[in-house]
């Protein structure tokens, strides 16, 4: 039977239907002075002509966003508009930030995790975290470039206690009692008919739905609707492939896509995911507008460690503005290592030479450089994106060839698994990444 929850917004309320089966089983920072006046720019959800759509400041605003606070102006400059945050931390900077940028904050408002420890029996803990979020509420509610509030990330991820979503609900009306302003949301690690029909139930006094969603984006959509699910949506992370979802080494180590097939896969996905669903998606926010150390140093980040961005900052641009920049990235088309690529699973022995070829592009320029480094299979893997520690580099002795991308290199003395990374750099400072696997074998 249908099941319906309510949306408030201010004194307008809302109501979004999902036709839910019942039986299903669950599944799973910069820095800037302040505005000179605080004075919040109302946002609100509405349903015209069978499009739901954010109204901010009474005009339609569909959000082109990206996850983390790197570069703004960068973000603005590609035709970005808004930024997300995990918490709180340094929020009334992203604030400032965002809004001599011309940006908008989703602000996160970081909840205690079972996986983590939290206990949502306990009332005492469970009334503590509210009254933290009350604090934070009223301290930023009124600043000018907020946008919404997202309650909590991904705290259905490997979770048992589906009574979060009662604490998610306790906050989620206070949000709404203390500022009428603000759009309010909780952010799914993926969505299911159990979990879709759990929050329905539980949780009526948010807006709309937010879904990190890599692998299968393409089919949100459609998956939406075959779960009944009729209400608006947000895509709050998106981007490659999942080091969870792609194939893997004989060995057992996930095989990164190269940054010009992640630039492929942001285009496809977002047109498939987003763009095509115009009566509910509401817009996204790309993951990540920085770097981190997530299964390898490359794997997420749409720039390097020092800052340099690579080719899908170049697609997210062509997606929010319909042109690509006149400054392009380097791409790569080929790499292999012995004449093996990755998915042939590469094995040396200890010390043996190793031939690398890769072939590439420099992007709008006439030429580019080459940076080489071997790093050991990272051993410090965590889950839902919680810190990882980079590994640290072999000293690695190249000997160069004549012809672009081609190399030599001895494999490390000490056997186990390792990876060869490209950094591929054109004369704009934009860059390519490529990386395989490989397995030394003992002498």
């Amino acid at each position: 039977m249908p099941v319906t929850f309510t949306a408030r917004m201010g004194t307008t309320l809302l109501l979004l239907t999902c036709l839910l089966a019942c039986d299903s089983r669950q599944q799973q920072v910069s820095t800037g002075s302040a505005p000179a006046k605080m004075k919040a720019v109302p946002a609100e959800l509405v349903q015209q002509d069978g499009q739901w759509r954010i109204l901010r400041g009474g005009e339609p605003y569909f959000i082109k966003g990206a996850g983390g606070s790197h570069s703004p102006a960068l973000l603005a400059q590609s035709g970005g508009n808004s930024v997300r945050t995990w918490s709180t931390d340094n929020a009334e900077a992203v604030l400032n930030s965002a809004q001599q940028n011309g940006l908008t904050v989703m602000l996160g408002l970081r909840l205690g995790k079972e996986r983590h420890g939290f206990d949502y029996n306990d009332q005492q803990a469970v009334a503590e975290q509210k009254e933290r979020v009350r604090q934070l509420v009223l301290k930023y509610k009124d600043h000018p470039a907020l946008l919404a509030w997202g309650i909590g990330n991904e705290v259905d991820l490997f979770y048992t206690n589906t009574n979060v979503w009662y604490a998610v609900e306790d906050i989620a009306a206070m949000i709404q009692e203390l500022d009428p302003n603000h759009l309010v949301t909780t952010v799914t690690a993926g969505i299911d008919k159990s979990k879709a029909e759990l929050i329905a139930q539980r949780v009526p006094s948010i807006d709309y739905l937010s879904i990190n969603i890599y692998g299968g984006l393409e089919n949100l959509p459609a998956h939406l609707d075959s779960i009944g699910y009729q209400g608006a949506y947000v895509v709050t992370e998106w981007g490659p492939t999942g080091h969870w979802e792609v194939p893997k080494t004989d060995w057992g180590v996930p095989i990164e896509q190269s940054s010009t097939e992640k630039a492929q896969v942001y285009r496809h996905r977002y047109q498939q995911g987003i763009a095509a669903a115009p009566e509910r998606a509401l817009g996204s926010y790309a993951f990540l507008w920085g770097q981190k150390q997530e299964t390898t140093p490359t794997w997420y980040g749409v720039f390097t460690e020092a800052g340099k961005a690579n080719e899908v900052v170049d697609s997210l641009t062509y997606l929010w503005t319909g042109q690509w920049p006149l400054s392009r990235a380097p791409s790569i088309s080929g790499f292999s290592l012995n004449g093996q690529t990755a998915g042939q699973s590469v094995h040396v022995k200890a010390g043996q030479a190793v031939n690398v070829q890769l072939t590439y592009q420099p992007g709008s320029e006439d030429s580019a450089s080459i940076r080489w480094e071997v790093l050991p299979e990272s051993t410090d893997i965590k889950a839902g994106g919680d810190p990882e520690a980079r590994p640290q580099a072999v000293v690695l002795t190249v000997t160069p060839t004549e012809q672009p991308g081609q190399m030599a290199f001895a494999a490390p003395q000490t056997p186990g698994p390792y990876r060869l990374f490209a950094y591929v750099e054109n004369a704009t400072g934009k860059v390519a990444t490529a990386n395989i696997p490989f397995m030394v074998d003992g002498h």
